[in-house]
């Protein structure tokens, strides 16, 4: 089967559902209190900063969909742009990068239990992630109509936490000591670190071919969606500062401050809205992406090509998401950490994206048509000085990841490399590779 297949049927409100499931996790339930910790009130700034430095990291991503579209996502990126051993690379690192669906899974079942003291973990559990496994065998359209209503949901849950709160919010927020607690060096630390909580909208970069309009619809989701997040997270984090006492909040996450502003009523919709809306979401949309470069990656020989196999109703990827569904359930039946094997191969996915966003300056030489027919289209200078810009920014993502790292888990990232790098040239020396043409012009 192949990504020529798929079905055409994601638009603009599709997508940004999607994109905006995937970027509100329960991350920002946590993450405000460390901001907090960082730079003290500034939180909300930095916040609004993160989102800068997200769209800056993203700009490869929107020059190339905007030019042609991309049916393997960022492996055809990869293809493209850097060659096929690159892709062979960049796909085995993607394998492993993207077995957080276990962590998702988990953590709702946590929040489920703290609301229904009693119910079993491992039957929660399994049930969370048979039922959004389930729902992704269905057509990809199907998905996205039930991933709009849950974010309508969460959406709703933190709008009440910032109607309820913002008026609760002590005086002089702006000139009272407590802005930029640790000076720019804390408050550009923080903004660095927010980008945990406003990276993601790119995840339908992966969806290119189940798009209608790909080269129009996917840049102005990822830039729309990420600005929308970041001016909703920005009212969050000064709800989260402004309440209360900043030692009372800093390295809290959300709970202490709902407790103060809200109802028990409210206090509990905004958990189930928030906590459990946020960790569904996220697992519904990284199922519906995750499948499709490996889908492309299978038909081109990197993986067997036959768990490429379609459904022949639904144009799902069937067999991958069943992998996937078993990869997940493991960690769970074994109780093993995903959180910590996912997140200690962010090094090297950020490295990947380093070396496309380099080479992301040969576009108009590569698509010249394309490129002139782009509504991004500049000159080469800029063009240049942009995917430089976005370079520099992804190489602060590196430095900050590997500063947080242990070293343990630092060796294992060069352990990941060097096996993601010894698969791609043996794969590829033994003949199975046949690279396939996976981007169009439409």
């Amino acid at each position: 089967m192949s990504t020529t297949q798929l079905r055409r049927e994601l638009g603009k409100k599709e997508l940004f559902g999607i994109a905006i499931g995937q970027v509100i996790g329960a991350g920002i339930m946590a993450l405000v209190g460390y901001g907090i910790a960082m730079t003290g009130r500034s939180v909300n700034l930095a916040m609004a900063l993160s989102a800068v430095w997200v769209i800056l990291l993203s700009i490869p991503w929107i020059f190339i969909s905007s030019c042609v579209r991309l049916r393997g996502g960022e492996y055809t990126q990869a293809a493209v742009l850097c060659g096929e051993k690159f892709a062979g690379i960049y796909i085995a690192i993607y394998l492993v990068r993207n077995l957080q669906m276990a962590v998702y899974t988990l953590s709702f079942t946590s929040y489920f239990i703290s609301l229904v003291p009693g119910a079993n973990n491992l039957v929660v559990s399994l049930l969370v992630a048979t039922f959004f496994f389930g729902l992704n065998i269905f057509p990809t359209k199907f998905m996205a109509s039930i991933q709009n209503a849950m974010v309508i949901v969460l959406c709703l849950a933190l709008g009440a936490f910032i109607v309820y709160g913002m008026p609760q919010v002590q005086p002089g927020y702006f000139t009272r000591p407590g802005m930029f607690t640790h000076g720019a060096g804390g408050f550009l630390a923080a903004s660095a670190f927010m980008t945990f909580a406003t990276f993601g909208a790119n995840s339908i970069f992966q969806l290119s071919g189940e798009c209608k309009n790909p080269k129009t619809d996917i840049p102005f989701v990822l830039i729309s969606a990420t600005m929308f997040v970041a001016i909703v997270y920005a009212f969050v984090a000064s709800v989260a500062a402004g309440v209360l006492p900043l030692e009372e909040v800093a390295g809290q996450n959300l709970a202490k401050v709902a407790e103060t502003i809200l109802s028990r009523p409210m206090y509990l919709v905004f958990i189930i809205g928030g906590a459990l809306g946020a960790l569904a979401t996220s697992l519904n949309a990284t199922i519906a992406w995750v499948t499709k470069p490996l889908l492309q990656a299978c038909d081109d020989g990197w993986f067997p090509q036959k768990l490429g196999y379609l459904h022949p109703k639904y144009k799902t990827p069937v067999i991958l998401i069943g992998i996937y569904y078993v990869l997940t359930i493991i960690p769970i039946l074994l109780g093993i950490d995903m959180d910590k094997i996912t997140n200690s191969v962010l090094v090297c996915m950020y490295l990947c994206m380093m070396i496309t966003s380099v080479a992301t300056i040969r576009l108009p030489k590569l698509f010249p048509d394309e490129w002139n027919r782009s509504p991004f289209k500049c000159g080469q200078g800029t063009l240049t000085f942009l995917c430089g810009v976005a370079t520099v920014v992804l190489a602060i993502q590196v430095y900050y990841n590997a500063m947080l790292l242990s070293k343990p888990i630092l060796l294992a990232n060069i352990g990941l490399l060097s096996a993601a790098i010894l698969y791609a040239l043996l794969r590829h020396r033994s003949g199975s590779v046949k690279m396939n043409i996976s981007y169009e012009e439409d």
